[in-house]
Formats: C-alpha cells, structure tokens, sequence
C-alpha cells in the first residue's frame, strides 16, 4: 500500500523483521570484523589456492608456505625465494615494511586460519584458475567492504591453464558479478574476454596519483604479452579510473590497469600476468622476465599499487603522501544516537518503522511526503592532512512513481564544494545499495558531507541512509 510521510509514509517489506535487504539478487552482509590498517607493518596475503600455479604458471612468492621466510629469512636478491613472483616479494620484504604469506587453502574472513583475510590488509589473487566458491566470494567481498585492498590480476581470455572450463577473466567476473555481498558491479569495471597479443599501454598523465608516481618510482608503461583490458562503467562507481591503457584507448575503454573502492576498501586490476612474471620459478615451467622488461616500468606499478591497496600513501587526491592513523570520523554514523552530531531538517533521523533501518532503529529518510518538500542532512568533518579518505553509505530509494524515464524527485551528496552524486526516484529499489567516494582531495580541510533531498509536488519518494561512514588510513 503506498502512502506519504504526512501518514508516515509506506510501510516497506524489505525484511525488516531480519535484519537483511535483498538489492536485486544481492544479499547484504555485514560483519564486525575489520582489518587493521597497520601504521607501519603492510600485512599482504599471495593467494595460491586457486591453481595459481597450473601448467607453465608459477605465481608465487615463495615455495615455502605459508611463510616465505621460512626458504630465506633475509633475502637480498630475487633468487633466494623460489617463484616467478619472487622479485615482487623480495622487493617488498627488502624495505622492512610489509609482512607477507602465502594462502594455500580456502580463503575466509572472520575465522581463526593463520591466513584469514582479518589477519591482512591487502589481498593478491595473481591469476586464480579456479573459482572461488559461493564462501570465499562472501570473505573476499566482505573484507574489501570493511577495508581491506584487493589485487585482481588477470590474464587472456583462454587462459585455462588447468583445463577445468574456466579461466582468470571468468573467474574474477563471477567474483564481482555473482557474490551474496553486492553484485550490482560493486567496483565499477569488467574484464573484457579478449586476448591481445602484445603491446606497450602507457599510464596516464597524473602526478599526483599515488600508484604512477610512489615510492618505488614512477609509472610510464606497462605490458601486454597475451592479454586483456577492463571497460569502465563510472555510473555504477564513481571511484573506478584508468591508469593505464591499451594504445588507441582512453576513458571508459582499454583499461589496462584500473583502480576503484568498495566500501571502505580498494581495488586495484591489471590485465596481465605477464608483468609481474620475473622470468625465474620452479623446474619445469616456461616464464617471461616482464618484471624487469625494459620498455615498461611493471616493477613500479605493482609495487606503488601494493602500497596504496595497504594503506600506505595517498590515492593521489591531494591527501599527500604523508603519515595517517586509520580512523572512522563521523560522528553517530548509524544515527542510533538519534538528532546528535549532524544537522538535519525536522523529522529525517527517526525510529519510524515505515520505513526500516539498514541496521539498529535508527536511519536518516528525507523525503516521502508526496508534496514540494526538501530535506537536508548534513556534518562538517576535518580530514588530517596526508590521509586517504573514502566516504560510503546505504542508500534506500522507495518511489511511489511510475516513470522509468524522468527524474522527478532527487537526492544529492556533495562534499565540501564538489558533488559526489545525484539519486533520483528513478534508482528505486527493494533494499539498501552500498555508496563509496574517494574524499581524498579534502584532506587537511574541514568539510561540510551533505545529503539534500528534493521533492516533487506529487507522488512520494523515500531517500533513506543509514550507516554512513567516512574512512581514513
């Protein structure tokens, strides 16, 4: 039955009684565990339990696992850890910085395995040749959600090098595309089922990112030696962006290295196996020295990535490439402190039951009373100087309007100056939908977060939010 807010507006079926909202065929799933962004310890987690090492393949850090130190506890040069990954372990172990294993078995969050993805703030999956079961899915998802940095390299389509059906293009698909966390293409990009035999895709112009130009160096081309690329779909997340892509490309096509967030985690995809392949492994397998070809710069890329992905540095924003300790900085982010902290039009933080929170009692619903109307929310934040910062949100859109062609009602976030997004009646859907925005370029400012809902003059539409955040490390 559809109703207002001058009668409390309609009463939703969205799973109240549960807890749950379905977006889709997407189940939301939250848990309380986060991982630790480490102040000075980067902890990543090599991913070798998905045949990682099928037919000529080697991707590995090290044979010992799951510690590598265990084959050589001071390496020096790439050789004294068996692998084709072992110039990039060896790298990352020199600087003193980073704790690195090895996962061999399946990969979860939440539980008490030595490799649980809680124990981790970065996770590599080099070229997976299996796929990920309906759990893992949930753990990979739900610890980037709650923070953590994922790594998706992929290679060719084809590239079966297990023979069981599927390759890294399909599998990391189904990853985004088929989870029980958001399917609703979560990061903002898909891999595109191609097989480019070579070329040399060169970065973008951008000197402040903090993936091209880091602390191990800057990035000016990377290489395709029988690979993919990425499509980019902005609309679906505002945060993916090309760094580095396919010659005759730009934009929303020819990605080949791309980063985005989820939640408050980020993302990073690289088309290739290619370039992190040292050329060195175990007997019997046939590699490619890409780490160190020198018409690319590979070893730059995938460690400034693996730095950004933890934690370490900015996202190239503005926020600097200083120090940050990680924190959540709004304050009643779940509104269960009721109309404390942020500024709000009379009515939007409420217990109503009309229309139900995300999590708690407590939500923030502009809208919905089927009149003129406008509602605003809003907090002013300082964001330190040298932080990356992501800002994220549910949002629960219930319309009671018919058209699927014209935005009547609308709902805009802004960020200090700068508009992050525009909802409108026309995003209606049976659930709450997980939001996320790179703030970055705030950082070492104080900043108004705002939420303004206006309506139209008939037919109601519900802007709902609940479990906001705004994340910084």
């Amino acid at each position: 039955m559809l109703g207002s807010r001058r009668s409390r507006r309609r009463l939703t079926t969205a799973l109240a009684g549960l807890g749950l909202f379905v977006t889709g065929a997407a189940l939301q799933v939250t848990t309380t565990a986060t991982p630790a962004q480490a102040a000075t310890t980067h902890r990543i987690l090599f991913d070798d339990g998905h045949a990682e090492e099928a037919g000529n393949a080697d991707w590995i850090i090290s044979t010992s696992k799951p510690d590598p130190l265990a084959q050589d506890s001071s390496p020096s040069a790439e050789t004294d850890w068996t692998g084709a990954l072992s110039s990039w372990g060896v790298a990352l172990q020199k600087t003193g910085s980073y704790s690195l294993k090895t996962a061999t078995s399946a990969l979860t969050y939440g539980g008490s395995s030595t490799t649980d993805l809680s124990n981790f703030d970065t996770l590599v999956l080099p070229e997976p040749n299996t796929l990920f079961t309906t759990a893992e899915k949930t753990a990979i998802m739900t610890f980037v959600q709650n923070g953590g940095g994922l790594f998706m390299i992929s290679d060719h389509t084809g590239a079966d090098r297990n023979s069981d059906g599927e390759d890294a293009v399909e599998i990391l698909n189904d990853l985004m595309t088929n989870n029980s966390v958001d399917s609703t293409d979560p990061f903002g990009f898909s891999i595109d089922t191609l097989d480019i035999s070579s070329g040399y895709p060169a970065a973008i112009s951008d000197s402040s990112n903090a993936v091209l130009n880091g602390a191990f160096g800057t990035v000016t081309k990377s290489l395709i030696a029988d690979g993919t690329t990425a499509t980019l779909k902005p609309a679906d997340n505002a945060n993916v962006k090309g760094l580095v892509y396919r010659s005759g490309y730009s934009g929303n096509t020819g990605a080949f290295f791309a980063t985005s967030t989820f939640g408050s985690g980020r993302v990073a995809f690289w088309g290739d196996s290619s370039p992190i392949d040292d050329g060195t492994g175990q007997s019997g397998n046939t590699l490619y020295d890409g780490w160190n070809d020198t018409g690319a710069t590979n070893a730059a890329l995938a460690l400034n990535a693996t730095a950004w992905l933890a934690g370490d540095g900015s996202t190239g924003g503005g926020g600097g490439g200083g120090t940050c300790t990680a924190a959540q900085l709004l304050g009643n982010p779940g509104f269960e402190s009721g109309n404390t902290t942020w500024t709000a039009s009379s009515g939007v933080i409420t217990s109503s039951t009309s229309e139900a929170a995300r999590t708690g009692s407590y939500k923030a619903w502009l809208d919905g009373y089927g009149t003129a109307h406008t509602d605003t929310l809003s907090q002013s934040v300082t964001i330190p100087s040298g932080c990356s910062a992501t800002l994220s949100f549910y949002l629960h859109v219930d319309t009671a309007e018919t058209t699927t062609s014209t935005a009547y009602d609308k709902l805009t976030v802004t960020a200090g100056s700068t508009t992050l997004a525009t909802y409108s009646n026309l995003n209606a859907a049976s659930g709450y939908v997980l939001k996320s925005f790179d703030v970055s370029s705030l950082a070492g400012t104080t900043a108004t977060i705002k939420f303004s809902g206006v309506e139209g003059s008939t037919l109601q539409t519900s802007f709902v939010i609940d479990d906001t955040a705004l994340n910084v490390s």
